[in-house]
């Protein structure tokens, strides 16, 4: 089992509507339908960071997910709204061992 990390540096203020539109693309269908999915904030450390974590059961999986997901109309235009929130970023993938 692989678990996937976009981690999300929100710009200063921007949490509440980031969050908004998370619930959105939630209720659209447009998350990424794998195993554990966790949208999480910082309780510590660097502040006003979104965290989607997923769970796939391989990197093949991922990527299928990734290429069919991304490449949707609605998603591009929510993904150009989602990005304008965001100051930088950067993706974890981790592999679970126990």
């Amino acid at each position: 089992m692989y678990i996937v990390r976009d981690i999300f540096n929100l710009k200063y203020g921007h949490f509440r509507p980031v969050k908004a539109m998370m619930e959105d693309a939630m209720k659209m269908g447009m998350m990424p339908n794998s195993k554990n999915n966790r949208i999480l904030s910082d309780f510590t450390g660097g502040a006003y960071r979104l965290i989607m974590e997923t769970g796939f059961d391989s990197l093949a999986d991922f990527e299928k997910e990734l290429a069919s997901d991304m490449s949707k109309p609605e998603f591009q235009e929510w993904y150009k709204k989602f990005i304008e929130h965001v100051d930088s970023g950067h993706r974890e993938i981790l592999k679970v061992v126990m």
